[in-house]
């Protein structure tokens, strides 16, 4: 493999990559991940003898004395990789020959990363999941919901006593309450996705008017934005009741501070570089965080907040993060969220082009 096409090949991964001299241990090559978890240019890098950027070197070491004995194939072991100036990155390293010479390559998966990447991939299968939950059970909801409201209906016709027609209109009520979530319920697979540019500073500008139309008082919404995030393709309908429903929900989680004068939401966006969402490696994302001085998620429902039906306070539905979820995730994109008392951080990820 020639090496042009090798950098763009391991360029494309997102484990950390590094093809090392068989005889000395001297980088021959690394990837941008590598370079990135480093923080050192590629420059810098090349040529370099790789054994002291990891905090336990025998492993590499003993290698490289079974490689000058041709007699190595293959060997796995966990290591810490020493970052100048940043704290140590434990990894899982996997060492082989590589197929075209006598060279090593060495791949390097980042503990937190893989985790990361396992935690991704749950809350993308639980969301699928709960979509399908939801939409079954609101398709069985919403056939004998209608029939329930008619018959209350026809017997409200059929009565002469005020007071029994009271109860018949509380029937109807709450049929009409239930049909009214059951159409929440289904909105995100009846709504058409239309796609278009999309300025993420013109959403947060919506949704910063609309949540200040909605508490003029008490509440600060702190614009932080990095104006050289480019327009990207997306629905910008979905992405504003996205927005919406985080701030919103932080706004609900604020009312204290609200009524002391001293709440506060930060819109925070920035350029992400070199992310990595559902296994798939992305140069550039959007990162939108929505940071909240308000009491934090309780704890019991930390791992659960995206789950549909799920509400903190008594008069929630419970759907306003499940549908955030749902719209962010059409873009190919994630919700996460980092919570403490005093401190709570949606984070936004989007691919960008």
């Amino acid at each position: 493999m020639q090496t042009a096409t090798a950098l763009t090949v391991f360029d494309g991964l997102s484990t950390l990559v590094a093809l090392l001299d068989g005889r000395s241990g001297a980088l021959r090559l690394g990837n941008t991940a590598l370079e990135a978890a480093l923080g050192l240019s590629r420059r810098t890098l090349l040529g370099a003898d790789f054994a002291p950027f990891l905090a336990d070197p025998a492993p590499l070491q003993a290698v490289l004395a079974q490689r000058r004995e041709h007699d190595f194939s293959t060997l796995r072991f966990d290591a810490s990789l020493l970052r100048p100036g940043q704290e140590p990155l434990p990894v899982h390293a996997h060492l082989a020959l590589h197929d075209a010479g006598p060279d090593l390559l060495l791949e390097l998966w980042p503990l937190q990363q893989q985790a990361r990447q396992e935690r991704e991939e749950r809350l993308q299968e639980q969301a699928q999941a709960h979509k399908e939950l939801v939409r079954n059970l609101a398709h069985e909801i919403k056939n004998p919901l209608g029939g329930i409201r008619g018959a209350a209906q026809l017997l409200q016709l059929e009565l002469d006593s005020p007071q029994l027609t009271e109860y018949t209109q509380v029937i109807v009520h709450e049929a009409d309450r239930l049909q009214s979530l059951v159409d929440r319920l289904l909105a995100p697979h009846r709504q058409p996705h239309h796609v278009g540019d999309v300025n993420i500073h013109e959403v947060c500008e919506r949704v910063r008017a609309l949540v200040l139309a909605e508490y003029p008082q008490g509440l600060t919404v702190v614009r932080d934005y990095d104006t050289s995030i480019p327009e990207f393709r997306g629905d910008r309908a979905q992405l504003i009741q996205a927005l919406l429903n985080i701030v919103q929900n932080a706004a609900q989680a604020l009312a204290e501070r609200i009524a002391a004068g001293d709440a506060q939401i930060v819109l925070h966006t920035r350029i992400a570089r070199q992310v990595t969402l559902g296994r798939q490696r992305y140069k550039l994302a959007l990162e939108l965080l929505v940071i909240d001085n308000g009491p934090g998620v309780p704890e019991a429902l930390a791992d659960r907040i995206f789950y549909p039906l799920v509400s903190g306070r008594a008069a929630g539905s419970g759907l306003g993060l499940t549908l955030a979820q749902t719209f962010v995730q059409q873009h190919q994109g994630l919700i996460e969220c980092h919570s403490q008392p005093g401190r709570t951080a949606f984070r936004i990820l989007i691919p960008l082009p």
